[in-house]
């Protein structure tokens, strides 16, 4: 069995990690396991919240598997000429304890992070150093009701010690106050004045991931900030302006080759078509499948959901049956021939209008 499964795994391995290698110039275990959905990134979050004891705990294969994947991608990496950087994982917590991926097996292999001999010795310096740096402390916004293991209390935010949860007051934090995600600016600057800072993140159950809602930051630091913000808005607002021109100009072009990999890839789909299939699915902020490192590395896999996708809207009948009431995977198995065969289609080399 496992002779027949690993050179498989191999190549699932070499697909996850080109993606993050060609979409940040470095790739690491985390990048891997998640490229290959045995791990959701919220699993990656409570793990890092110093949540589980191990990594491998929330993960979808057994220790084993985990151990021969970074042996994989070890092997992938050296024969790339990838540089190896081993870095410190530690917990978002007050102890700032070390992170470990597994019970049984060494944690070095799992702390590697593959870099690109492309980068510059300043760049891979600079990589280095923010990868070395320890986490922010989490708080985290509970959406169920708890209490802290101290003093048998409650309140809004919880943050683990020792693996179970405490109070602010029992943590000492409760002197800190709550700044809002939404102003970037703001928020940077009291954070970097704040002698002591947490981040504060909750769970979204419709994205099943955990996301900042803000920060705990010292009142004076706060107010130390406001004043520095309120003194250089003015040229903060031309530099947003200037930055939204960049990105959108980033769009286009992304959108241009993604249309032309759909073309490569779909031969029988028309032009407008292709275009119009890139400029929906790479739109910035969407969420949607040309958003993802997968599509943006081009990959033929999230190219091909991203033409399936249009197809299942435009044409078949999968919007009114889920009017109707059918459930959504009995609607795509329906539909499902019909897709095929219009793949099959876009697939087919185009043909040249003939002369009258």
């Amino acid at each position: 069995m496992e002779a027949v499964s690993k050179p498989n795994l191999a190549r699932r391995v070499a697909d996850a990690a080109q993606i993050a290698l060609t979409t940040r110039k470095y790739v690491t275990f985390i990048d891997v396991v998640t490229g290959l959905r045995w791990l959701h990134s919220r699993h990656v979050d409570l793990w890092r919240q110093g949540r589980a004891a191990t990594l491998a705990e929330l993960a979808a294969v057994d220790e084993d598997r985990l151990a021969t994947t970074a042996a994989l991608l070890k092997d992938w990496a050296l024969a790339r000429g990838l540089k190896p950087v081993e870095t410190p994982y530690v917990a978002g917590t007050r102890d700032r304890r070390e992170l470990r991926f597994t019970a049984r097996h060494p944690q070095e292999p799992f702390r590697v992070h593959w870099i690109s001999p492309e980068l510059s010795e300043a760049r891979v310096r600079r990589l280095t150093e923010r990868q070395s740096k320890a986490p922010d402390l989490t708080v985290v916004a509970p959406l169920q009701p708890w209490t802290c293991a101290d003093c048998g209390d409650t309140g809004p935010y919880l943050i683990m010690e020792d693996d179970r949860p405490h109070c602010l007051t029992c943590a000492d934090l409760d002197h800190l106050a709550f700044l809002p995600s939404g102003n970037a600016a703001l928020s940077r600057r009291a954070k970097q004045e704040s002698r002591l800072a947490a981040v504060v993140v909750r769970f979204n159950r419709r994205r099943k991931v955990y996301q900042r809602v803000g920060l705990l930051v010292e009142q004076a630091a706060l107010e130390a900030a406001e004043e520095r913000c309120l003194a250089d808005e003015e040229a903060r607002e031309r530099r947003r302006e200037r930055d939204r021109v960049r990105r959108a100009e980033q769009d286009v072009d992304f959108q241009a080759r993604m249309a032309a990999e759909i073309a490569r890839l779909f031969p029988g789909c028309p032009p407008e078509r292709a275009r119009e299939i890139a400029e929906h699915a790479g739109q910035r902020g969407s969420g949607r499948v040309g958003r993802t490192a997968a599509a943006r590395a081009l990959d033929e896999n999230a190219i091909t959901l991203a033409v399936v996708a249009s197809i299942r809207h435009l044409d078949t009948d999968y919007d009114s049956l889920l009017m109707s009431g059918v459930p959504r995977m009995a609607a795509r198995e329906m539909i499902k021939e019909r897709i095929e065969h219009k793949l099959a289609e876009f697939r087919a080399p185009a043909r040249d209008a003939s002369p009258a």
